[in-house]
C-alpha cells in the first residue's frame, strides 16, 4: 500500500464505531492513536497499561476487514520478541515505535533505538510494518521554536540522522512528529525513505503533503478530539434544552 505516487493516508481510529466508520468510508487501511485510545479508557497520554492497550487494539482489529496499525509507544517496556508476538497475536499488520519516553520526556539514544528497532524487526521478519517516530521536534520545544535558524537546523540534522539510522537498522517508515511544515521538504530529501507526517486543522492539507512527497499521513488524537469536541457540542445543546 506503500507502492505509488500517492500517500497512504491512515486515521486514527480509537474504538470500533470509529474505525467502521472509516472503514465503511473507503479508507484501505487505519492506525490506532495512543492518546485517543487512552483517553477512551479513562487514562491520561502515556499511561495506558500494555495489557488494557493490547485489548483495545485487538478489539479493533477484530471489527474490521482492513489492516490496522497500532501506535504502540515506545513499547510499553516489552522485550522486542514479546513485543512482536503480542502484536501479531492482537491482529495488527504494522505498529509506530516511538524514541522517547512519555513519561520522562527524554530522547532515547539514537544508537541504542536502532538496536531495539533492529531485533523487532529481526523477531518480526516481515510481518510488521514499522513506523519509528523521531521525537526531536515534540521533545525538544525550546529548540523548535527558537528564533535562531542555527538552533532550527540542528534539530532537523538530528531528525535526519535518527531517521536514517532508523531505517538502517530495519525501520519501514520514519515520522518525525511534529516537524515543522518548512523543514517537510528538507527531510524528505534528506531522509533515504519514506516519510510519515500528520495532518490537522490549520496544517498543511492531504493534497500539500501529497505535493511534498510525504509518503504517509496520519493524524494522531486530532480526529479523536474533534469528535470529543462534537460530543460536547450536543451534550450543551440538550442541556439548553432542559
Amino acid at each position: 500500500m506503500h507502492a505509488g505516487p500517492r500517500p497512504l493516508i491512515l486515521p486514527n481510529v480509537w474504538d470500533p464505531v470509529s474505525a467502521r466508520a472509516f472503514a465503511s468510508a473507503g479508507f484501505g487501511a487505519l492506525a490506532t492513536s495512543s492518546s485517543a485510545v487512552a483517553a477512551t479508557l479513562g487514562y491520561a497520554d502515556g499511561e495506558t497499561p500494555a495489557d488494557e492497550m493490547l485489548t483495545a487494539v485487538a478489539r479493533i482489529v477484530s471489527c474490521v476487514s482492513v489492516p490496522v496499525t497500532a501506535d504502540f509507544e515506545s513499547g510499553y517496556g516489552l522485550a522486542p520478541a514479546e513485543l512482536v508476538a503480542r502484536l501479531l497475536e492482537a491482529g495488527v499488520a504494522g505498529c509506530n515505535l516511538e524514541d522517547s519516553d512519555s513519561a520522562s520526556g527524554l530522547l532515547a539514544e539514537p544508537e541504542r533505538q536502532a538496536d531495539y528497532l533492529a531485533a523487532v524487526r529481526a523477531a518480526a521478519s516481515g510481518e510488521l510494518v514499522i513506523n519509528a517516530r523521531v521525537d526531536v521536534y515534540v521533545r525538544q520545544p525550546a529548540r523548535r521554536v527558537a528564533a535562531d535558524p542555527a538552533s532550527q537546523q540542528a534539530v532537523t540534522d538530528d531528525a535526519v540522522t535518527r531517521a536514517n539510522r532508523y531505517l538502517a537498522a530495519g525501520a519501514d517508515c520514519t515520522y518525525p512528529i511534529f516537524a515543522p511544515a518548512a523543514a517537510l521538504p528538507e527531510l524528505v530529501q534528506r531522509i533515504n525513505g519514506p516519510v510519515n507526517a500528520m495532518a490537522g486543522p490549520g496544517g498543511l492539507t492531504l493534497a500539500d503533503l501529497a505535493r511534498l512527497g510525504i509518503a504517509r499521513i496520519t493524524f494522531g488524537g486530532g480526529l479523536h478530539a474533534r469528535a470529543a469536541r462534537a460530543v460536547q457540542e450536543m451534550a450543551n445543546a440538550l442541556i439548553a434544552d432542559l
